[in-house]
């Protein structure tokens, strides 16, 4: 009986996806009004780490952390596509004092920029539980 084999992707192919997934990112938190300072917390990087990867996203050595952070990210995102049809919601959206009982008045970006894991993780489930995602 023959064994599945598990293809790992090599170290350029990983490289690749991490770069696409960075400038995505650095685009997204552009439009959401991220503070340089604020992305550094969010993706847990250095300041030297984030503007040599913001000139070359493809020099970026990320950990599985800085991975996870960007996939988050990256899952808000395409959340508040399907609830926002106009840019300004869509984009917007991230900075606006939210009532409901997690956010407790604060913005999900004042909430994720704590640069806590837990609280992007949180921000994307309730975030995604308004367009009907299950928990």
């Amino acid at each position: 009986m023959q064994t599945a084999q598990i293809i790992q992707p090599d170290r350029q192919s990983q490289r690749q996806v991490a770069a696409t997934g960075l400038k995505a990112v650095f685009a997204i938190l552009a439009k959401w009004q991220c503070s340089p300072e604020q992305i550094q917390r969010i993706l847990q990087i250095s300041k030297a780490a984030y503007y040599k990867y913001r000139h070359d996203p493809y020099c970026a050595s990320l950990t599985q952390d800085q991975i996870e952070r960007i996939s988050y990210l990256l899952n808000i995102h395409s959340s508040l596509r399907l609830l926002f049809d106009n840019p300004q919601n869509l984009y917007g959206f991230m900075a606006l004092p939210n009532h409901n009982p997690y956010f407790n008045g604060k913005s999900p970006l004042d909430i994720i920029s704590s640069g806590q894991f837990a609280a992007l993780y949180e921000t994307f489930k309730h975030i995604d539980a308004l367009r009907g995602g299950m928990w």
